[in-house]
């Protein structure tokens, strides 16, 4: 693992995760309490180095009570669409150099965001910030055509890293556009994915934000009306959000495939799962992730005693997990696997000492890089595959799977 130029990323926490068995990188043994021990930050947040090894059956906490355990969602963590964008910001790094721009922020993550801006990519709001003939990267959410228009009329080099799943719903709304449908676009209105699905063809899609506004949609004619979908949402409303807007249009038309991606379901039903068991769950994400907004909620609604959302592991409160037995541990789809190492020490820490996953499904999915990525890299004689390991977060010691 390199060192060079890497910040100081934390102190006790990630050096105890780094130094015992939680981690592929090595680390002085821990200093005397109130000390600070200098880390390095994973060589690649994409792929291997953002999957590390095997979770232990125990915390590294010295004093934690084996009886009290920790439920291990699995799948947890990045989804393909994060990886592959995340990917792309540090290859283009990699290979064009400092800086890259990177319209909105690649991907939901305080954590990734901060880290890739301290490697040199620039994150903006809109491509008028970008100096002319620059390049620049869209991010997984997606970008709408008015958006390519204006990178283009600026001359700047794109990359698009938008998720396939996400393009694919683009797609769709393109194709009924063209059948002269009514669109109605069930997401939430500012979220970047909404925007430029919306953007794709704005005089045929309403975008309705839950099942409460369902009442006050107007169609043009109620035979010709389909629904697609955010792909972050929480299942449960949104096929609620759709229940009523059959009642209310009888022959409303489905999507060719389900919109909602793989990963946000899969994550979802993972917490489902082991809620019912749980005094307490936390997820890993940020505030602006949407997916992990709705795994807090959907761990709530499925029984958890309590539920709460952190960025890292600083964040989790002694008060939370105090009278716990037995705390859920989840991320949402753009957290990278090193955060919730982290949660787990601190969580070892405050007395809990096993680690038991809940798994419902595997995940094995990879997409390619863009395509204009890819041939620059072949172009220069660089690998442009994704040699990362398959997506797996086992846990050793523990049982594999929950019926």
């Amino acid at each position: 693992m390199s060192t060079r130029g890497a910040p100081r990323l934390r102190r006790d926490l990630l050096a105890v995760y780094l130094g015992s068995g939680w981690g592929n990188a090595r680390v002085p043994a821990r200093k005397a309490p109130g000390s600070v021990v200098a880390v390095t930050e994973p060589t690649s947040l994409a792929g291997a180095s953002a999957f590390p090894d095997d979770v232990p059956a125990r915390t590294p906490g010295v004093d934690a009570d084996p009886e009290r355990r920790i439920l291990l969602a699995a799948p947890r963590g990045y989804c393909a669409g994060v990886d592959r964008a995340v990917d792309t910001v540090e290859k283009a790094l990699e290979h064009y150099g400092a800086p890259v721009y990177v319209r909105k922020e690649i991907v939901h993550n305080k954590f990734v965001v901060e880290t890739l801006s301290k490697r040199g990519a620039i994150f903006v709001s809109e491509t008028d910030e970008v100096p002319e003939g620059a390049r620049v990267v869209f991010s997984a959410h997606g970008v709408s055509p008015l958006v390519h228009q204006e990178a283009a009329a600026r001359n700047l080099e794109t990359i698009d890293a938008t998720c396939p799943l996400v393009t694919k719903v683009h797609k769709e709304a393109v194709r009924f556009a063209k059948g002269d449908y009514d669109i109605l676009l069930i997401g939430h209105s500012g979220h970047e994915e909404v925007e430029g699905t919306h953007g794709e063809a704005p005089e045929h899609i309403q975008i309705v934000n839950s099942p409460d506004e369902v009442d006050s949609i107007e169609v043009r004619d109620p035979d010709k009306v389909v629904w697609i979908s955010q792909t972050t949402l929480s299942v449960d409303e949104a096929m609620e959000t759709v229940k009523r807007l059959r009642e209310k249009f009888p022959n409303l038309h489905d999507p060719p495939s389900d919109d909602i991606c793989y990963a946000t379901q899969n994550r979802q039903v993972a917490v489902k799962k082991l809620a019912p068991e749980c005094d307490v769950v936390i997820v890993v994400g940020s505030a602006n992730s949407s997916n992990s907004v709705r795994l807090v909620e959907v761990a709530a609604e499925a029984g958890a005693g309590a539920a709460y959302r952190v960025d890292k592991a600083d964040e989790v409160r002694e008060e939370w997990v105090r009278d716990a037995k037995t705390v859920g541990l989840t991320s949402g789809a753009s957290v990278p696997e090193i955060l919730v190492r982290d949660v787990i020490t601190r969580l070892g820490e405050l007395g809990i000492g096993h680690v038991e996953e809940v798994r419902t499904a595997s995940e094995d999915i990879m997409f390619s890089l863009p395509k204009n990525l890819r041939a620059d890299l072949k172009a220069a004689g660089v690998q442009p595959d994704r040699p990362h390991k398959v997506r797996q977060t086992g846990t050793k010691g523990a049982r594999a799977e929950r019926r």
